[in-house]
């Protein structure tokens, strides 16, 4: 396609005026305002022959793009033109699917040595398949008179997953705290609960391992060494349902949530511990078997890949009664979920009461920044005072339900939904040096 730009029209429009001026003060100079038409068209057809041809423009072979959700990232082109009339500049617009986040659709680059490297800026707000569907990319001749243009029909799919990198960049900065230069490899004894062996007390250690019975029987003062507990059992349980697929912090609270799991799970496997997922709305979802070794962590980023939306509402009882049905042996449960629904809230209590009879529960949830905001905000209108009563009153029956999970037993984890991984895994990490499971 080949079309005028902006200077071409406004210097054939720039030209009119006198043209119709020298037409009234001599009649024949009517003929000067044809004449500018036509030597302004005569120059527009001459850069467009000067320009670069459209069929020596190629693109270079494009395949499947992955990106992560509510991470920023790039869909890059590369266009070649022929040897001849290169230009200096090329313009480019993308047509992509929405769920990819596109943050602006057109940009502009210099041609070096006649390649124009094309660099389109996306956030994706949501996991699934998308498509990066076709790329116009255009410039112009000599003078600047003329596009030219060609469109290229991509149809290439862009996979949007989970923030794996953003994992592992959150878990190489949590556990270099914990790295020591020069580590030697040694018995890890005095920080778990489980008996070890004997041995002669000395000065310095803790007094309270005295064994008082077997020192009587031996005639000497022995203490208990104890070695660290390992292989528990850690079970990340993710509401699917529709209040948790709404966005917060710019991805929904889903993602957010299975970006936190699998944290915690890399967490678990580190310290020798077994990790597993599931995931519920109405109905259970997924369900996988608790996986340890070095390929679960693997293992698990497969599960996570499987959790999808859901539109219906979360079903508390069936999917809680279900989980401590195929829980053979004590747990610690992670249950990431939100309290929208006061009735809703109040089934997951009851839920929770049956599985905290026998198992941990932690219960993460994301603080509501949006609502935190309109209770802060001073009002400036009518409509301001209402938002802000009704954001008030939302956050009360979220306090309400925390405190009356607290009392039955259950442990909360509630911090801003960009620093959950981080609460999460301290959380964890407190639960195990109290020995609570």
């Amino acid at each position: 396609m080949i079309y005028p730009t902006r200077r071409a029209v406004i210097a054939m429009a720039a030209g009119l005026p006198p043209a119709l001026l020298v037409g009234v003060l001599a009649p024949a100079g009517w003929l000067t305002g044809l004449a500018w038409i036509g030597l302004v068209a005569l120059f527009l057809v001459v850069d467009a022959l000067s320009a670069a041809s459209r069929g020596g423009l190629t693109l270079e072979p494009t395949e499947t793009r992955i990106f992560s959700v509510a991470r920023a990232g790039q869909a890059r082109f590369v266009a070649n033109f022929a040897p001849a009339r290169r230009p200096s500049r090329a313009f480019a617009a993308l047509e992509a699917d929405e769920r990819l986040g596109l943050e602006t659709a057109f940009v502009d680059v210099e041609v070096e040595a006649g390649v124009a490297r094309f660099a389109f800026p996306l956030t994706p707000e949501r996991r699934g398949s998308g498509k990066l569907a076709r790329l116009w990319v255009r410039w112009t001749g000599p003078l600047g008179l003329a596009w030219k243009q060609k469109a290229f029909d991509l149809d290439v799919e862009a996979v949007v997953g989970t923030d794996l990198a953003g994992v592992r960049e959150e878990a190489v900065k949590m556990l270099a705290r914990d790295a020591a230069i020069g580590a030697k490899t040694q018995i890890e004894r005095g920080e778990g609960s489980e008996f070890e062996a004997l041995r002669e007390f000395r000065l310095g250690m803790d007094r309270r391992a005295i064994d008082w019975k077997q020192s009587a029987r031996h005639m000497q003062l022995l203490a208990k060494e104890f070695r660290t507990e390992r292989n528990h059992q850690v079970v990340m349980a993710m509401d699917c349902g529709r209040a948790m697929c709404e966005p917060v912090g710019g991805a929904p609270r889903i993602d957010r949530a299975i970006h936190a799991a699998l944290l915690l799970a890399l967490a678990c496997l580190r310290s020798g511990d077994r990790a597993g997922f599931f995931a519920f709305d109405s109905a259970p979802r997924l369900l996988t078997g608790v996986v340890g070794g070095a390929d679960a962590f693997g293992q698990l980023q497969q599960a996570a890949a499987r959790i999808d939306y859901s539109t219906e509402e979360t079903n508390y009882t069936l999917a809680l009664s279900h989980l401590a049905a195929k829980l053979g042996r004590r747990s610690l449960v992670v249950v990431f979920t939100d309290f929208t629904d006061p009735t809703a809230a109040e089934l997951m209590i009851e839920a929770s009461a049956r599985l905290l009879s026998r198992h941990l529960v932690l219960f993460v949830v994301m603080q509501d920044e949006e609502l935190e905001a309109m209770v802060a905000t001073d009002p400036a209108e009518p409509a301001d005072v209402t938002r802000a009563v009704v954001a008030a009153g939302l956050m009360r029956e979220r306090e309400v339900v925390i405190a009356r999970l607290r009392r039955l037993g259950a442990h909360i984890v509630e911090a801003p939904a960009a620093r959950i991984g981080p609460a999460l895994i301290n959380a964890y990490v407190d639960l195990m040096r109290r020995e609570l499971l």
